[in-house]
């Protein structure tokens, strides 16, 4: 009995030990925008892994203290992480100050442009057709409040831009064979070569599912709490505000000169919350 005892009493131990050492897991981690109009606390998401690891790896190092929110659009959005906007000179044009590397994109189905999300800015166009991020700049969403019929006209518009991409890029794989077509002035052989193009992209979209459509929650969202539903599928959503959206409110509500940045400087610190 006394043997019995002394290895229950090792059992409970043992399990004890190794209960108090076990690591939560998939523990998001959060981050406090600090303004002169108040604090906002943001959790990260941990499905955008390098979007989370790299903004923490910035507020670690202090990048953000003394940077501007250099853009504000009321009903949309506020935009901040400009390297160049710490001692901006008044009225200075910002927005185009980056770090010399971008992110990935980072597309998850669940996280999407709801009222509070924060997102990554990125270089548009067809020089950044992976739709990679800018590795400092993100913006926050104030966003509107949507009818189902504009989220409907929406969906048909993004699946026509969807279509639109694919046909470019695969015209730009062809562009040898279009530049014959153009040379020889062949607009019978170049109309031929677009249809049968799309009529490829056509059943990609279809083979790989790349319809875009909004979920039952995103509509619920879109049309009550609100958000910014045009941005879904272009821009990667790494996190959403969690405490402090008044302060939002009251930054998106200021005046701004023709740049939409704001007359009076907004400066930022942001630590991380551990």
């Amino acid at each position: 009995m006394r043997n019995w005892g002394i290895f229950v009493f090792i059992f409970i131990l043992l399990g004890a030990f190794s209960c108090g050492n076990t690591k939560p897991q998939n523990i998001e981690g959060h981050i406090l925008v600090i303004t002169e109009y108040g604090n906002i606390k943001i959790k990260l998401y941990d499905k955008t892994t390098e979007h989370k690891k790299n903004i923490e790896k910035l507020v670690d190092e202090g990048f953000y203290d003394g940077l501007l929110f250099h853009r504000v659009i009321q009903n949309f959005m506020i935009q901040g992480g400009d390297p160049d906007s710490k001692n901006a000179e008044p009225g200075q044009k910002l927005g185009s100050g980056s770090l010399d590397y971008t992110l990935p994109a980072e597309f998850v189905p669940e996280y999407y442009h709801k009222r509070g999300a924060i997102a990554a800015a990125r270089k548009g166009g067809l020089i950044n057709l992976e739709k990679r991020s800018s590795a400092s700049q993100f913006y926050i969403v104030q966003g509107d409040i949507f009818s189902y019929g504009e989220l409907d006209t929406m969906e048909i518009i993004k699946n026509q831009q969807i279509k639109n991409d694919l046909v470019r890029n695969h015209l730009m794989a062809v562009d040898d064979e279009i530049q014959v077509f153009r040379q020889n002035n062949d607009r019978e052989g170049f109309a031929l070569k677009v249809a049968e193009i799309r009529d490829r992209v056509d059943s990609l979209i279809t083979a790989r599912n790349l319809i875009f459509k909004f979920t039952d929650e995103q509509r619920e969202i879109y049309t009550t709490v609100g958000g910014y539903p045009s941005l879904d599928g272009d821009y990667t959503v790494f996190g959403e505000v969690i405490e402090g959206m008044d302060v939002v409110d009251k930054i998106a509500a200021m005046e701004t000169d023709q740049n939409n940045r704001p007359l009076q400087d907004i400066k930022m610190k942001i630590e991380r919350i551990k």
